[in-house]
């Protein structure tokens, strides 16, 4: 059974970072992709990032703009996301997930997910 961790989550002002982590246990074939999803307080949970494992090619949502990047630790199975310049709107609980049948920003296609991890910016 896949299991995914997310940690680093926080409170931060606006503008500030945070540095996301997602540890994979159980995992007996390494999987393709994972990607970054989140979900504000009423509203559908949305794709943040997207990453390829195999090729290390990231694929973002629009409203990141360049403010966060995604990461891999092969060694380790994990991945991270560290965020820039977060603003309120940044503000959810922020999930991992993996086992896509389609690596995008389609919760729908991802068959295991993380606790979450609650990030929240404010001032």
């Amino acid at each position: 059974q896949v299991h995914l961790m997310e940690t680093g989550g926080g409170s931060v002002q606006p503008g500030g970072s945070l540095k996301l982590s997602c540890a994979a246990s159980g995992v007996t074939v390494r999987p393709s992709c994972m990607a970054w999803f989140r979900q504000a307080p009423g509203k559908a949970r949305e794709g943040v990032v997207r990453l390829d494992l195999d090729t290390n090619t990231p694929f973002y949502a629009s409203f990141v703009n360049g403010r966060f990047a995604v990461s891999q630790d092969f060694a380790k199975n994990m991945i991270y996301l560290q965020m820039n310049n977060l603003k309120p709107g940044d503000t959810g609980i922020y999930y991992c997930a993996t086992g896509a049948t389609v690596c995008g920003l389609t919760d729908r296609f991802y068959s295991y997910w993380g606790q979450g991890t609650q990030v929240t910016v404010s001032s």
